[in-house]
Parts: structure tokens; sequence; C-alpha cells
């Protein structure tokens, strides 16, 4: 995987219900991530080999997100790996992401050749403007198999309400007045077996908020510049290394502090950011990240060999709440580039995804509600900040992700004032495809003078 890129099987925090009715995550994350692993294999060995295979279908809209007439459609490929045609009964059950029901359909019956393929397809009416999850049982004597595909309708029309506190802006002019008394303290290692003829490389050091030390790795044109500059930013625990890719533009691979070479005071282990520091919001661990952010473009303003007015930040899962969230509090940012991005309306966030950190944060003190927690993250929350990105965005969206659910990437994607464009892979889960960073690329290049495809 490519150091930009957040793993596929994701390491993020979601619901059944506990205390007041309030969310719940049911299982772990490790258990998670094993059931998506083993469940293909564990249906496959159910019926020793399996005999039938369901592989999604896209025939009425190529990236599965519909517009018209409230309806939607799914489909699957039937794939027999009999030698004798079978007959089949197939069921559809459709719900919200929410798991809330929508249809269901009578039984029907299929028949498929020895070794060959058919398709079954259903179109259903929907409530309105969301996303909805299609689940295909397919019975045959002696054998079952199931599985559930995800199709949208009308993203751009879901707005959920903002759920910023009163002093939301207050809390955040003040953090970045705190972080604007720090002294940098700038510095630059260069890195001799890093660098090649076309560009130098350097470990680079700073100041953040708190005093926290962080760093990252600095890419530069050995020419006279003012260049174009890329801020990459991790996804959750991920360590950002130098890209070695372009010979036009600087490119700033970042970590905030607990990531890659940003450990020195706050430490990357255990994986638990999202619940450090969830008592306070003063002391929340994605407010010193946010903050870091911020500080890498003073960083970028303190070069001389930088144009300040063509500075992009990318990042996928973790690393596209991080790009949304430095384009937020930082107007010198000139586009912005998530992908999957994570910190995204909590409220859908725990009713999509499931995920138990957050429960057993909670459980361990009795002070602690999702009410109060609720009320910190939303200080946290890209959807509130989304209202101050004014910077062009491209999104890349993966239709199948259960890690960060495609519903809370609308949430702050239809909030954004300024130029965006979006993308959505119809088969990927908590990824986008290698095509969305190539496109990336070229779009920010575009817009920054350079040629889109060197």
């Amino acid at each position: 995987m490519a150091p930009f890129l957040q793993t596929r099987s994701g390491l993020l925090p979601g619901a059944s219900f506990r205390k007041g009715g309030s969310p719940r995550s049911t299982g772990s994350a490790e258990t998670v991530r094993l059931l998506t692993w083993l469940l293909p294999i564990l249906a496959f060995s159910a019926n020793g080999a399996q005999k039938v295979l369901l592989e999604p279908v896209f025939e009425k809209s190529a990236n599965g997100i519909f517009h018209k007439d409230r309806e939607v459609h799914f489909g699957f490929s039937l794939d027999s790996r009999l030698k004798d045609p079978v007959g089949v009964e197939l069921e559809w059950e459709i719900t919200t992401d929410q798991g809330e029901p929508v249809a269901r359909s009578k039984p029907s019956r299929l028949k498929i050749p020895g070794g060959g393929k058919k398709t079954s397809g259903y179109s259903v009416k929907i409530p309105g403007p969301g996303f909805y999850k299609g689940k295909l049982s397919c019975s045959w004597e002696g054998g079952r198999v199931s599985r559930t595909v995800q199709v949208g309708y009308a993203p751009e029309k879901i707005l959920p309400p903002l759920t910023g506190q009163v002093d939301f802006r207050e809390f955040w002019n003040g953090s970045l007045a705190e972080l604007a008394q720090v002294d940098p303290q700038f510095r630059l290692i260069l890195q001799p077996g890093l660098s090649r003829d076309e560009r130098n490389v350097y470990e680079i050091r700073m100041r953040s908020h708190g005093n926290v030390r962080v760093g990252g790795w600095y890419e530069v044109p050995k020419g006279k510049g003012p260049y174009p500059v890329l801020i990459r930013v991790p996804g959750y625990g991920a360590n950002m290394k130098p890209l070695n890719r372009f010979k036009d533009l600087a490119v700033l691979s970042f970590n905030p502090r607990g990531h890659g070479n940003s450990q020195e005071d706050v430490k990357g282990k255990p994986g638990n950011y999202w619940i450090r520091g969830l008592d306070d919001k003063a002391g929340y661990y994605y407010r010193g990240a946010y903050l870091d952010c911020v500080r890498a473009v003073d960083f970028l303003h303190w070069r001389k060999e930088v144009d300040p007015k063509r500075i992009a930040v990318k990042g996928g899962s973790q690393g596209g709440g991080l790009s949304f969230s430095t384009a937020a509090l930082d107007k010198r940012i000139a586009l912005c580039i998530p992908h999957i991005p994570f910190l995204t309306n909590w409220e859908l966030y725990f009713k999509t995804s499931r995920w138990p950190e957050m429960d057993r944060w909670i459980d361990e003190k009795d002070s602690r509600t999702w009410e109060s927690t609720l009320r910190t993250l939303s200080y946290f929350d890209t959807m509130n900040m989304a209202p101050w990105i004014e910077c062009p965005v491209f999104m890349g969206v993966g239709l199948q992700d259960a890690i960060c659910p495609p519903v809370t990437n609308f949430a702050v994607y239809n909030r954004l004032k300024g130029k965006k464009e979006f993308i959505v892979y119809p088969h990927a889960k908590h990824y986008v495809e290698k095509e969305f960073h190539s496109l990336a690329f070229a779009w920010m290049r575009e817009r920054f003078g350079l040629n889109p495809n060197p």
C-alpha cells in the first residue's frame, strides 16, 4: 500500500443501544476486521466448496448512484460452479444504511446453466436521499448463500443538521491563538541517502500546540522556485514517508502527533487516538492533531522556495478528515483532496458503522454519557467546519465503505460553499481505486498551472 493510503481493512471506530437509547457499538475493531476477512471464507466453506458465487453488478448506474423518481436498483451476477444446471430461489431484502426496513421481495426462481452465469436485479422505491442496502439470498437444494450491496440516491441532497455548539468558532479561534504563541523552532535535516539529482529530501522538526514536537518529510526540487506544494496527511496510525514522485512541486509528508516520526512527546501506541482526552475538549487528541496540521502550513510559509498561494492538502480516512479540518482552519490552503474521510458527522457515524471503543470508554466512568461525549466530539466534527472551507475540493468515496460510511462523507461535502467535485467507486470498501490518485494529482496540477500529466 502506498504510504498516502489508509489500509483497506482500516482501524477506526458505532451502534446498538445503551444508556438512554444512545448508540452502542457491537464487537471489537479486531473482530470486525477478522470477520470482514473470514466471511467470504465461511460462506465458501459452509457447503464445502461454494457452488454459486454472488458478485455485485451496477447495470442501471455505473457508479451505483441514482437521481430519478425515488427509485434505486440492485443487481448481482450469479456464477454457478456446478456442471449441471441448477434452479435457485431468490429473495431480496432492502434496508436503509441504518438497518431500517424498506422493502422485501417475494421469492422468485431462476435457472442457471451448468458452469454459467445469470443476473438478478431488483428495483425499489425509496423514501428519499440516502444510502440503501440490498441483500440477495440465494438458495438451492443443498446450499444457500447471501450477499449485501449498497447504492445511493441523490447523495448531494443529504443535509443533516449541524451540531456545533454556541462557542464552536470561539473555541477554534482561541486554539489557533494558543498555537500562534508557540515558538515553532523549525528545523530541516538534509537526508543525502533519500535525495536525488532533481530534489532534496529533508526530515523536518517543529514545535506545535502544547509545545509538542512533530515532524515529517519535505521534498523540494533543486531549482529556484517558488514551487506549489502538496501536504500529505496520514490515515489512522499510519506513518507518512517521502513520496519520491514530482520534479516540479514540493511535497510535505506530514506526521501529526503520535504518527510516524512525531512520537517523542505523544506516542502512537495504543492506537486509541479518538478517545484520548475525550473527557475535555481542551485536552482531546484531535485538538492537537488539527493544530499540528496548521503548524505544517506555518512551516511552508516560512520557506522561501514555496509559493504560498499554491498549497494543497490530501489524505484518506483519518487523513481525509485532517484534510478537511486543515482547509477549514487555515485559509492558506488552496486545494483540498480528501477520500473516504473519517471525523465526519459523529451522530450518523455511530448509526451506520460498528465499533466498540467508545462504549468501553464511556463505561469506564459513571460521569460519561453519550450526550456529553457527542457534545465534545461536535467540536471536532468536520461537518461543522465545512462552511469555513472556501477552497475547491475533490473527494473520493468508497460506496461499500463500512468504516467511514459514504453518508458521512456527503454530510461534510454538502456543507461546502466553494467549488467541489466527487467521484464514487461502486465496488470500493474502505479504499479508493488507484485511478483516484492519478485523477487527484492531475486535478491539483492543472489548478496549480502545471502539466496535468507529466
